[in-house]
């Protein structure tokens, strides 16, 4: 008994990350194949031990001889269950395609490997199932009939076993062709955001909600917060991961490539179907069009023309949509293109993700492909698509996530980084580490505000122009000014230049337009010169009249102190020209020497200073009629007055009195 628990103990030890699933047609015994080599009978249902076909998906955990534990799809193998076929197919890294020795190679033997194809599996291995029925020779001429099929597929070469579930034939030989199998195929990598599609959901006395599928991406962990996608009704949908299960045993980590039961609370079993994923959140977003890579099988019996009406099987969803096709109005049979898929019901899907498109009457397998950029926007004219179409052909190629971001942000112009972590599909950390690569290439730059601000390099230059062109009409018209507040500059709108970026509307925080400047006067555009921003050549104009206005303006508002003079009152007082007063108005304010108070009345930086200390010196309670009487004014300026004093946090009102605030607390 001992040993057995340490034999059990090293087998939990060593279970990985690899799912090989069953295919072929339907009767030729792929459930008995899989209940023969794991012990467990996939045909769970009533109706399936009545009829005795698959119907539903079957899981098995498969122990090989060195201790390792795989996982095994089983899939029906009737037409009218494609749907289940292709969402387990979906998460396989392997394949067994099992075709019976007494009936050989059968329209759903072709389909289903035609579907495997398109899914992007590239090992696997054939059995010849049912040995036991036919005679030697015949056994033989069905062998050499598979290799025959098999010829220009991922299986040609491939291992070719014949198996008998009856008699136990070649059951060894098998288990070490599996074992071989495992050894050649490469572990999806842990790395990413969860990405977890359904294919059950079922509640549990005790436990609550209970889903399975097989974790296409991400690792979760009990305690993870995670969204339910698509959302419905309008709404996310949200819960918490409350254990998770691996072949029956409770685990603290499940990543990508395992068979995964996960308990979730927050969540209602009703609230959850099949199709539906399970993500980290923060990282993917609803989708209704989406950018690919479609290919036709070379057995369709006519091409898929422009917006054709499909069925699209992708991870265990199933939806009907458009084709868009933006190099042609057809794809021939055999052939691939950029496309994009138009559905009709929002989807959530992942980059890299493969997917299979069926007519949608009569339902028969035409093609699929890959998902390009899951987030496409359908284009409008010619020009348009002949863009699409170079954008998905440029990330269609396997690239790594610092150039994928760059393309991402180059098509973009600009992005935010809550938008390009889900274009990106990537967790905060992994965003960083491809945005802080590509900074450092030069192929993306960054701007600093409350969250960083990636531009491309085009939109940097268009950016620049639109802020000199701001500086040079700033200069004409405050010419005795040193230059204009980084602040104002940002009010101005210069980053909605680039009026066709999403982000570009939420830019306009100062500490993304002090960044840009800041790289701008790395380069010399501009100059940034104490709170100041100015062009280069820029020299301000020492304009004698408008020093002699200047100080004309201080005495007059020191004369007038607490008491202070409309805009309309000073212009007269003073008998200045409308513009030469406008000027100087405009360069005190700049300058941050003067403010317009409610009335239009005007407080320069000394009546300011000047107030300050008599509220500090005030004795008892601060409170309007106090400071009236102190400064010998009226109810009418003092008001204003303090209202500002409090928007400034100089003073703080507390019912009718005012707490002033003193140095240094």
């Amino acid at each position: 008994m001992a040993e057995e628990n340490s034999k059990e103990k090293i087998r939990e030890e060593r279970e990985i990350s690899l799912v090989i699933g069953t295919a072929g047609h339907i009767d030729h015994g792929k459930t008995a194949l899989v209940a023969a080599l794991t012990g467990v009978d996939c045909d769970r249902l009533l109706e399936e031990k009545k009829r005795g076909i698959t119907i539903e998906l079957g899981f098995a955990p498969l122990r090989l001889e060195d201790g390792r534990v795989v996982s095994i799809i089983d899939v029906p193998g009737h037409e009218r269950f494609i749907r289940q076929m292709v969402a387990g197919a979906s998460g396989v890294d392997a394949v067994m395609l099992v075709v019976a020795a007494d009936e050989s190679v059968m329209p759903q033997t072709r389909e289903h490997l035609a579907i495997l194809e398109l899914l992007g599996v590239r090992e696997g291995l054939v059995v010849v199932s049912k040995s036991d029925k036919v005679e030697p020779e015949m056994l033989e001429l069905v062998e050499e009939d598979v290799q025959e099929f098999v010829k220009g597929t991922f299986l040609e070469g491939k291992k070719v076993v014949s198996f008998s579930a009856v008699t136990g034939h070649n059951t060894e030989l098998l288990e070490k062709e599996l074992t071989n199998l495992v050894d050649r195929v490469q572990l999806r990598p842990r790395k990413g955001a969860l990405f977890l599609p359904i294919d059950r959901a079922f509640p549990i006395s005790g436990f609550g909600t209970v889903v399975t599928g097989t974790a296409y991406r991400g690792t979760v962990r009990p305690g993870d917060e995670v969204e339910i996608f698509p959302a419905r009704d309008g709404r996310n949908r949200e819960a918490k991961v409350r254990s998770l299960q691996v072949h029956g045993r409770g685990v603290e980590e499940a990543y990508a490539g395992q068979r995964v039961a996960v308990n979730l609370s927050n969540i209602a079993v009703d609230e959850l179907s099949r199709g539906d994923v399970i993500c980290r959140k923060g990282i993917y977003a609803n989708t209704r069009c989406f950018d690919v890579t479609l290919k036709v099988l070379p057995s369709a019996a006519e091409p898929v023309k422009h917006w054709q009406r499909v069925r699209v099987y992708i991870g265990t969803s199933d939806v009907l949509a458009r084709v868009s096709l933006l190099d042609g109005k057809s794809i021939l049979p055999g052939r691939e293109a950029p496309a994009q898929l138009v559905t009709e019901e929002d989807v959530v899907c992942v980059a890299e993700q493969r997917f299979i498109i069926r007519f949608y009457s009569p339902l028969v397998t035409i093609g699929g492909g890959r998902v390009v950029f899951p987030y496409g926007r359908k284009p409008r004219g010619a020009a348009a698509r002949k863009l699409s179409s170079a954008r998905i052909r440029a990330l269609s190629d396997t690239l790594s996530p610092e150039k994928r971001f760059s393309l991402l942000v180059e098509q973009a112009g600009i992005m935010d980084f809550d938008r390009a972590s889900i274009a990106l599909q990537e967790t905060p950390s992994g965003l960083t580490a491809a945005a802080a690569r590509a900074v450092k290439n030069g192929s993306v730059l960054e701007l600093k505000g409350d969250k960083p601000f990636y531009l491309s390099r085009g939109c940097f230059e268009e950016l620049a122009s639109a802020v000199t062109e701001l500086l040079k009409a700033y200069h004409e018209s405050h010419e005795t000014e040193e230059g204009m507040l980084p602040d104002e500059l940002a009010r101005a709108g210069f980053f909605l230049k680039m009026a066709d970026s999403a982000d570009a509307k939420n830019m306009t925080n100062a500490k993304a337009a002090r960044s840009l400047l800041s790289l701008l006067a790395e380069n010399g555009t501009v100059v940034l010169e104490g709170s100041k921003v100015r062009m280069p050549d820029f020299v301000p104009k020492n304009d004698e009249a408008f020093q002699r206005n200047k100080e004309a303006f201080f005495a007059y508002c020191r004369k007038r102190a607490f008491q202070p003079p409309t805009l309309d009152e000073a212009r007269v007082d003073l008998n200045m020209d409308p513009r030469a007063f406008s000027l100087l108005v405009q360069g005190l304010k700049n300058a941050r020497r003067l403010v317009l108070l409610p009335g239009e009345y005007l407080l320069t930086d000394e009546v300011e200073s000047d107030m300050m200390e008599i509220l500090l010196k005030t004795e008892g309670d601060v409170t309007l009629a106090a400071v009236r009487d102190a400064t010998n004014s009226s109810r009418k300026f003092i008001l204003p007055i303090l209202e500002y004093f409090d928007s400034r946090g100089h003073t703080r009102r507390v019912g009718d009195v005012r707490v002033v605030r003193r140095a240094g607390k």
